[in-house]
């Protein structure tokens, strides 16, 4: 299966490629991902469950990074294995380029899957695939927009103060249990 695609990104390709690179987001940003850990230079642990049609699975594999060119992009070469749900092998592009509005991603998905998945069908596979890419680079959107910078301080800043909420809870307290010995 082949598939392509370009995202305008609202940050500049320094900031998308220090994202690109960053385990933590990544986590976040792939559907069902539960494990994205750095094993050795440019090689990753992946835990990935996911629901394709009928088949349910979790994958377990690797992530390498090749072709490496700060900050212009890089190729993922992936390997996955689920079990009876089959396999997924592949590798994709991924290359940045500034503009007027931030950077644009451009990347491109060769791969191949085997076992159950394969069974079900090329057109259903091709719909997951897509969605399941849409889904991720939306949730990168997100991840690196300016107001997601920003979204952590406002909740710390909305946050009741421990002390307030100390005196608020013992001056409810006092009422409460007014005049009981």
């Amino acid at each position: 299966m082949e598939m392509q695609g370009t995202r305008q990104l609202p940050v500049n390709r320094e900031e998308a490629w220090a994202a690109l690179n960053n385990p933590e987001v990544l986590k976040r940003c792939i559907p069902g991902c539960n494990k994205f850990e750095l094993t050795d230079e440019n090689r990753y642990a992946v835990g990935v469950a996911i629901k394709i049609g009928p088949v349910s699975a979790k994958f377990a594999g690797e992530v390498t990074l090749q072709d490496i060119d700060p900050p212009n992009g890089y190729a993922l070469v992936f390997d996955a294995q689920g079990g009876v749900a089959g396999f997924g092998k592949g590798e994709s592009k991924v290359t940045l380029t500034d503009n007027a509005q931030g950077c644009e991603l451009h990347y491109t998905v060769q791969s191949r899957i085997g076992g159950k998945l394969a069974q079900l069908g090329q057109r259903l596979i091709d719909g997951a695939a897509k969605s399941l890419a849409e889904d991720f680079f939306r949730r990168f959107e997100e991840a690196i927009s300016p107001e997601a910078a920003s979204a952590p301080e406002a909740e710390e800043a909305s946050a009741p103060q421990p002390e307030k909420a100390e005196k608020t809870e013992g001056s409810l307290l006092s009422r409460v249990f007014k005049g009981r010995s």
